[in-house]
């Protein structure tokens, strides 16, 4: 999996967001069109471990957490910005979403849950806050944001 077809990947599914309101709608319906048991999931899935094994995900550390923006918010990916994190049994800064965030959750190792969501999408509306918190094992997060907006609270 090299980083442009893991791009193609992102836009096939960009393309079906583009216009959409970021709410509790739009997680039940990417949980019933692309969840765990689809081969949307299955591919990003895939492609997000071979990301991180071949060192082109992930590739910074802070804290326990790997991360990294895999691409910039640009118009073939409808204006979102893809980031993908590993995290193991810890939470990460708290932050605010001004546009949303769009997260697909990759359980690893255990029973890993983001947010307490197992595998699947989590969707949060614009002008929600949280802090991102892997439990019981450890995850790959691909985030969605909306024109890469995202502001961490000191």
């Amino acid at each position: 999996m090299s980083k442009a077809e893991f791009r193609e990947q992102i836009q096939a599914l960009t393309s079906q967001l583009a216009g959409r309101e970021l709410n509790q709608d739009l997680q039940q319906w990417l949980n019933a069109e692309h969840g765990p048991d689809s081969d949307t999931f299955r591919q990003l899935a895939e492609a997000c471990r071979q990301g991180v094994d071949d060192g082109w995900l992930c590739q910074h550390e802070a804290g326990g957490i790997r991360y990294g923006r895999v691409f910039k918010p640009e118009a073939d990916l409808q204006g979102f910005s893809v980031d993908v994190v590993d995290m193991n049994d810890c939470a990460g800064p708290h932050h605010r979403h001004p546009t949303g965030e769009i997260d697909l959750v990759v359980p690893l190792e255990g029973d890993a849950k983001f947010d307490d969501h197992p595998a699947g999408w989590v969707v949060y509306a614009a002008d929600t806050a949280h802090v991102p918190t892997v439990t019981h094992g450890r995850a790959l997060v691909l985030y969605l944001l909306p024109d890469g907006r995202i502001e961490f609270t000191r």
